[in-house]
């Protein structure tokens, strides 16, 4: 990639992470925050500028667009997508992006809040990227490179592509999707509209990371409804259920179940959410597990802590609520690994060493996978996501870009049947 395009990049990314996107999970609308139509709306004008057609913002706050093919047989039309929105974890409005070029190798310290220190001797992949232009917040809110880095390196590829006709391609579909971080944004595009035979999600990491197996997910809502009472006159008559609710958690495994405890493989049971009163308590989870025999140990284990907690107090009302949210997409891509593999060769052929990544969360690509689609994920080049520490290397989108544009050129050369959709 040349300079020009490298900045171009950099600047994208620097622009991108300015407009607040952040979703709101507890939000019933579509999108869930009319903010994330902020960027849309830029990146609806700029692929309009770029020369892309049947660009469109739809109902749902989905971008789309296509890049027609060039080459003269038919051949998989192939959807690149990223996610527009920013986690809810951390701070993301005011977003304030710094540029370090030249990467020394030392500690990156924030100057919005010295406490926050990036350091290489615990950041390993930091370690390796001296020399590289790296793009930090500055210490008060996340980055957002997960996933504007990805949306930054499309519309580079949509650049590359409408600009170099010598490269080879079939239609492309671009897509840029709300409300990833919350897991409500992508059930709500139909996959006749998306009109792909196979996607990728560019939202993962590291330089080289290729990405077709997720955990399984499940939600649970656990509510413990107690017998509210003036406290002076409570003994023998209150429920606390404030009370009742620390208590279902040490009934919880205390090791090996909590994000805290695990990686790699192993999965996971997370309180990401308590409110209430003594009255009245609402707890939500989410648990994850590569396997579903394992996801259903997690179910199990809050459903025996859900019975401890109400055998323990008759009088109150206590309830556990499990919902379905996506599944491994390893389920579905293993009976067809031809996307996975011309991805990893996508990434030989930009001449990194591919790294064949199961990622600790999901991506739109998950739903999509299951519902038809088959869409492994691809490395973005960001990395810490969902708090001040996120970073982001130029030098490594470059090579998503450079890995995608690969992508493409293998995709036109393919000559047999495209992986069986039912988008198609």
């Amino acid at each position: 990639m040349d300079a020009a395009m490298m900045r171009r990049l950099e600047e994208r990314l620097v622009r991108y992470a300015r407009v607040d996107t952040q979703s709101d999970d507890s939000s019933a609308t579509v999108p869930t925050t009319a903010r994330q139509l902020d960027l849309q709306r830029v990146l609806q004008a700029e692929l309009v500028e770029l020369g892309a057609s049947d660009v469109r913002l739809n109902d749902a706050g989905f971008v789309l667009a296509t890049i027609p093919g060039n080459v003269r047989k038919p051949v998989p039309t192939v959807a690149l997508l990223a996610h527009v929105d920013t986690a809810s974890d951390y701070a993301a409005s005011n977003v304030q992006p710094i540029v370090h070029r030249a990467y020394d190798g030392g500690c990156l310290v924030l100057p919005g809040n010295p406490d926050i220190v990036i350091d290489p001797a615990t950041d390993r992949t930091l370690a390796s990227r001296r020399g590289d232009t790296l793009i930090t917040a500055d210490g008060k809110t996340l980055l957002g490179a997960d996933d504007k880095a990805g949306v930054a390196v499309i519309v580079s590829v949509a650049e590359l592509l409408l600009s170099d006709p010598s490269i080879p391609h079939g239609d492309v579909r671009i897509c840029f999707t709300p409300d990833e971080e919350t897991g409500s944004g992508i059930g709500h595009l139909a996959l006749e509209e998306l009109a792909a035979d196979v996607a990728y999600t560019l939202d993962g990491e590291a330089e080289g990371e290729v990405t077709y197996e997720s955990f399984s997910a499940d939600q649970a809502v656990i509510r413990i409804q107690g017998v509210a009472i003036h406290p002076g006159k409570a003994k023998g008559r209150m429920v606390n259920a404030l009370t009742l609710a620390a208590k279902l958690l040490v009934f919880l495994p205390q090791h090996a179940r909590t994000p805290e405890t695990t990686d790699g493989r192993d999965g996971f049971i997370h309180l990401v959410h308590m409110q209430g009163t003594a009255a009245d308590v609402e707890l939500t989870f989410i648990l994850r597990d590569f396997e579903l025999a394992g996801l259903e140990a997690h179910g199990h284990a809050l459903q025996a802590a859900t019975d401890a907690v109400a055998e323990l107090e008759p009088r109150a009302k206590v309830t556990c609520t499990i919902t379905r949210q996506y599944r491994n997409m390893r389920y579905w891509l293993e009976k067809d690994m031809r996307p996975a593999e011309l991805a990893l060769e996508a990434v030989r052929r930009a001449g990194v060493t591919p790294t064949e990544v199961p990622v600790r969360g999901g991506t739109d690509g998950s739903q999509l996978t299951e519902r038809g689609l088959p869409t492994p994920n691809l490395f973005a080049g960001y990395h810490n996501a969902h708090g001040p520490q996120e970073w982001a290397s130029v030098e490594e989108m470059a090579k998503a870009v450079e890995t995608c544009v690969h992508l493409l050129r293998l995709w036109s050369e393919e000559r047999v049947a495209a992986p069986k959709s039912k988008n198609r």
